[in-house]
């Protein structure tokens, strides 16, 4: 099983609303970068995620799964782009803030580090454990 980072504005999607959004998730749209577009199409059913909230909190709040494969976002016109369904899966017991990654020595080579704008990340089994711990476990 493969693990990812989601950024999301809270205002624009949050993780209350991924979590209001249930067992049927909900899809992971209007990515356009190319990067990102090979990370959704990597993804497969029940990898796992953690959900980031960007710009306001910058903190690492939960962990999603993916629910279906990529295949194409129809908000994109050119036809170039694909989205991924994901469903809330658990919250962290304690957020993990963007300053306590970027003060944790061990994870300076995080995705989340070396490429702040990209909206879809991988995150390595090791970085995973770490986030984790950091973060006392999940709910």
């Amino acid at each position: 099983m493969a693990h990812w980072l989601y950024k999301s504005e809270p205002f624009k999607w949050s993780w209350d609303q991924q979590v209001a959004a249930g067992d049927k998730g909900t899809h992971w749209d209007g990515v356009r970068n190319h990067l990102a577009k090979q990370q959704l199409l990597a993804m497969k059913i029940g990898d796992r995620g953690f959900f980031y909230h960007s710009n306001e909190g910058k903190e690492i709040v939960g962990i999603v799964e993916v629910i279906r494969e990529a295949y194409p976002d129809p908000s994109d016109p050119t036809g170039k782009f694909v989205m991924v369904d994901i469903k809330a899966v658990t919250p962290l017991k304690h957020p993990v803030s963007l300053a306590a990654v970027k003060g944790e020595p061990r994870l300076s080579e995080m995705a989340l580090m070396k490429f702040s704008r990209l909206s879809v990340q991988p995150v390595t089994d090791a970085e995973w454990d770490i986030v984790l711990e950091m973060a006392g476990g999940t709910r």
